[in-house]
């Protein structure tokens, strides 16, 4: 017989500022060492090694070696979409620089989320695909249509090989700045690979902000009609 979930474990490792710092670092879906996670959360490098062995210990990160360095990521998609609706309901931080705001705008535009695009600009997309009739709203998933199908394997994504996976295919996931879904799932993730793979879009360095490029502004234009503000 099965246990009910133990939602204050994960609770409380997620409500320790410093393992928080690191968990919203890693949002972006790559893997980080932990010398950097460290800094991020402005702790040694002894206590941040405690507090990354027990988030793996309670499910929420996962490490692998690099030579000599063990870089730590979010266990899964379900990990990154939890941390995401979090940040929906969370009061916002006061900001107190310009450095600050200029880093909220920048992030509020176009980020990752785990492995797919949100943001402004991840909404845009998600409205557009909806509106071309390329999605539609299915409970609490999208659906893709026939015409759909086409055309994102038009597009350069491999949509056979993605339904074959186990994870949700095409999921609706609450974005925190914009209060509204963008598009997750495997579709997300392939969909936003792509726009990576055509250089559409580029990583910030530093966190999980996302830049648009200038063919990035010309092309989401061109295929899909999105005219986003420069």
């Amino acid at each position: 017989m099965e246990s009910n979930p133990n939602i204050v474990g994960v609770a409380s490792l997620i409500g320790d500022p410093s393992r928080a710092a690191m968990l919203m670092n890693l949002l972006g879906g790559e893997a980080l060492p932990a010398g950097e996670l460290a800094r991020v959360a402005r702790i040694t490098p002894q206590t941040a090694s405690s507090h990354l062995a027990k988030m793996v210990e309670g499910g929420l990160l996962v490490h692998e070696f690099c030579g000599r360095h063990r870089y730590y990521r979010l266990a899964n998609a379900e990990v990154g979409q939890a941390l995401e609706a979090l940040n929906a309901i969370a009061l916002p931080k006061k900001i107190r620089s310009l450095r600050e705001s200029d880093q909220s705008k920048t992030l509020r535009f176009a980020r990752t989320c785990y492995d797919h695009i949100a943001g402004e600009v991840g909404v845009a997309l998600t409205d557009r695909l909806i509106s071309l009739g390329v999605i539609e709203e299915s409970g609490r998933d999208f659906s893709l249509s026939q015409e759909g199908l086409a055309r994102i394997r038009n597009f350069g994504v491999p949509v056979e090989d993605l339904q074959k996976t186990r994870r949700h295919f095409a999921r609706q996931c609450l974005d925190w700045s914009e209060r509204r879904h963008h598009l997750a799932g495997s579709l997300g993730a392939a969909v936003t690979g792509r726009l990576f793979d055509l250089e559409w879009i580029s990583r910030i360095p530093g966190g999980r902000a996302v830049r648009v490029t200038r063919e990035g502004f010309k092309g989401l234009e061109a295929e899909f009609g999105i005219k986003l503000r420069r």
